[in-house]
């Protein structure tokens, strides 16, 4: 690969690290655990992945030559991206012991969604990630009003881990 397309490839990861800040940024405004540079990584780290995958397809595909066929699939390349962020993600949901229930659900669900706007960035989706940031942020401000304003609900009036059930 030349400096020239290492360059464009520097560049999306950069566009793939600002959008995934702005939704960080929103995220430690109310003092979530996952933040700005979490996010920003998260972003990043997702871009990269897929332009490595794209890189090694590319040099593959030039290795053996144009006639063969090659035997790749780069939607693993995202499949492993979701695996991983899901462990950062479970890593980021608790168990608040006062209040007895599950908290941080909400960032968890943004690392993830910062991911895939990394994946978009990576696959030349501009558009696409640019207003996945917009809803991301209608999501977590809009919605986070709905429920304190308009449903009235109250802190630690979440379902409680000793009452949920499983399979019901």
């Amino acid at each position: 690969m030349d400096a020239s397309l290492q360059l464009v490839a520097l560049s999306k990861v950069i566009i793939a690290v600002l959008l995934g800040g702005i939704i960080g940024v929103e995220r430690e405004n109310i003092g979530k655990p996952a933040g700005m540079r979490t996010h920003m990584l998260i972003a990043g780290a997702s871009t990269l992945f897929v332009l490595l995958g794209k890189v090694i397809i590319l040099n593959y595909c030039m290795s053996i030559g144009q006639n063969n066929f090659v035997r790749g699939d780069p939607i693993r390349v995202i499949q492993a991206i979701v695996l991983g962020i899901s462990f950062i993600g479970a890593g980021t949901i608790i168990q608040h012991q006062e209040r007895k229930t599950v908290i941080y659900l909400t960032s968890a669900a943004s690392i993830l969604f910062t991911a895939a706007l990394g994946i978009c960035v990576a696959l030349d989706l501009y558009i696409l990630a640019a207003g996945s940031v917009v809803i991301v942020l209608l999501i977590n401000r809009g919605l986070r009003y709905f429920d304190k304003k308009i449903l009235k609900r109250r802190k630690g009036s979440s379902v409680s881990c000793k009452d949920a059930k499983p399979f019901e």
